[in-house]
């Protein structure tokens, strides 16, 4: 990978740990999440008449991807109601390479070299120092995290398809945060009937904040992906989970412990491991 690639994929990072911390703050989260996801489409709308339209064969990947981010939003939001930033966040990104790594050996019936078996090691040890003994997450966030896991890497596998099918990653970002932000709100009046956004709050503003650096961030990674193979993309991606512990101590009050340092720079170096 260049220099470039490697920058975008840190940058990702770092921006994917703040709006989660974002989300994570919020009252009714699954507003905030469902506001975020205006932002971005607001921005993301005039996008799609500049860029030209997609190949035929790229929009499948295109629906199929904000399909599939509405469930990760909607179980992203579950497992933050029961967990702290900082214990949910290194599941859910830690579950994204063991599972694509995984996947990819049962498909291909390929054999694990022994840099994937000791980052499978690593990643499972890390996941499971946040999950268990003292201070350790609770049962439903450590199911929501790897169900929201699980999501991410069907998602991440459907990009690294479909922006390479649509030649011009800033078309596809485009199209699927529109969409996104489409199927989102349509999902919140399915489950609550009413959706109300009051400019006058702050709630408000700090949820349309969160929704520009997440849609920068997807922008930046989808980037990364159209110049550079996306196995080590998504496992530098996951250094995130050393930001969000950093920022979940100083921005959310939670708890630091050594512990969960540790946890969460195990679950890391699994994961590049996994990717490269």
């Amino acid at each position: 990978m260049s220099a470039v690639v490697i920058g975008l994929a840190l940058f990702a990072a770092i921006l994917h740990a703040t709006w989660n911390a974002f989300l994570r703050s919020g009252g009714d989260r699954l507003w905030t999440v469902t506001v975020m996801s205006l932002a971005s489409t607001v921005v993301a709308l005039p996008f799609v008449f500049i860029y030209p339209l997609p190949a035929s064969g790229a929009w499948l990947y295109i629906v199929l991807s904000a399909i599939l981010q509405v469930g990760y939003s909607v179980f992203l939001v579950s497992a933050y109601r029961y967990g702290e930033l900082g214990q949910v966040y290194p599941i859910v990104r830690g579950t994204v390479p063991l599972l694509v790594t995984l996947g990819g050996s049962i498909t291909t019936s390929n054999m694990l070299n022994p840099y994937q078996i000791a980052g499978i090691i690593l990643v499972a040890g890390g996941i499971m120092s946040l999950a268990l003994g003292k201070g350790r997450a609770s049962a439903s966030s450590i199911l929501f995290a790897l169900a929201t896991g699980a999501i991410i890497a069907a998602y991440a596998t459907v990009d690294s398809i479909g922006v390479r099918q649509t030649g011009q990653s800033g078309a596809y970002t485009a199209w699927v945060l529109v969409l996104y932000g489409t199927f989102l709100p349509a999902a919140f009046l399915a489950l609550r009937r009413r959706l109300v956004v009051d400019f006058r709050a702050p709630d408000t503003w700090k949820a349309l904040a969160g929704g520009l650096v997440a849609m920068i961030a997807y922008g930046v990674v989808v980037a990364a992906f159209a110049l550079g193979p996306a196995g080590p993309i998504t496992a530098l991606r996951e250094t995130s989970v050393v930001f969000a512990v950093l920022i979940g101590w100083l921005l959310l009050g939670e708890t630091l412990t050594a512990r969960r340092i540790l946890a969460c720079l195990i679950v890391a170096a699994g994961a590049i491991l996994l990717g490269f």
